[in-house]
């Protein structure tokens, strides 16, 4: 039941300027409208948001693109989130997946987006004091009213995901989760079950296994690990972590590509589909991803073993 190798992802996070809540003008306008041209440039169709984004600010000046761009809505995709809350109540953060809070924070975005629909809502991060019953209601009003197309979740495991399935009526069609060859939890709980080192790993094994056979598509946040293979300076890196980016620099001229065409590769290359976010804003780094799809169908089990092994910085069991 593998979904093949996946899509790349645009994650908009880095667009709009700070996140405090000064303004945003026409330099960080211009900014999207690079970024977007670079990532359609290498076939990106979708574009990751969430309403806490520099504080509603990639979405407003994502937004100001799509009101100067005549037709490039029907063109892409979009999907945001709603759950978290910052500074409010007398709380850093606090979640909040509510009827009335989803209600409002899906409202809010459409208004910034400049759009009538998103073709995906996100459900943040977990809440537990979320009732199943309010985001049934939420979502099916939402949907019924024509403003969310499809549903997702982000950091669920695949027991939350099952447990809030239970009340929809849409199915959930993603979950968006961290995963890179830094991060790499996710497989490690694989292959760590009933061995002492699984121990030192948190991501709740199954989750995987529970997204592929239920069609749940795994988008990887932190895809390209903040350069740590592909541009840190290397006095910031581990051992292990410089010698891999040796290896992703040794492949990708094997390959006659980009380190970052690699390192996406590699994620791209499990058969559950993963789909990478990417989320630099570098228009020359967007480009430097463009053939990941490719690396992935190409790439031996040695090749992914071996970047597997380097980056964890000791063997498999």
């Amino acid at each position: 039941m593998a979904n093949g190798h996946g899509r790349l992802i645009y994650g908009c996070m880095g667009l709009g300027g700070s996140w405090d809540g000064t303004s945003y003008g026409a330099a960080e306008i211009d900014q999207a409208a690079a970024v977007i041209d670079a990532a359609r440039g290498i076939g990106v169709e979708l574009f990751d948001h969430a309403d806490i984004y520099r504080s509603g600010k990639s979405e407003a000046v994502f937004g100001e693109v799509l009101a100067r761009s005549q037709g490039l809505r029907e063109n892409i995709k979009l999907q945001t989130k709603c759950g978290i809350r910052l500074g409010e109540r007398g709380l850093d953060t606090h979640y909040d997946l509510s009827r009335e809070a989803i209600l409002e924070r899906v409202n809010g975005s459409l208004k910034r987006l400049q759009t009538d629909y998103v073709d995906l809502l996100l459900l943040h991060r977990p809440d537990p004091l979320m009732d199943p019953h309010e985001v049934a209601a939420a979502v099916g009003q939402l949907m019924a009213e024509g403003k969310v197309r499809q549903l997702g979740v982000s950091n669920m495991s695949g027991a939350q995901i099952a447990f809030l399935q239970d009340e929809l009526e849409t199915p959930i069609v993603a979950n968006q989760l961290e995963m890179s060859l830094l991060r790499r939890d996710w497989v490690e709980s694989t292959v760590l079950v009933n061995h002492p080192e699984g121990r030192g790993y948190s991501f709740p094994h199954g989750t995987v296994e529970y997204c592929v056979a239920n069609g749940v598509e795994l988008q990887a946040y932190g895809s390209l690990a903040q350069g740590r293979f592909t541009g840190a300076q290397s006095a910031e890196l581990s051992l292990a972590e410089s010698a891999t980016a040796d290896k992703l620099a040794e492949l990708a001229a094997e390959k006659n590509t980009t380190p970052e065409s690699v390192l996406l590769g590699w994620l791209m290359k499990h058969p559950a589909g993963i789909s990478p976010v990417v989320g630099t804003t570098n228009p020359a780094r967007i480009q430097a991803c463009a053939d990941a799809a490719g690396v992935a169908a190409g790439m031996s089990r040695a090749e992914w073993y071996g970047l597997w092994v380097s980056a964890r910085g000791n063997n498999i069991p």
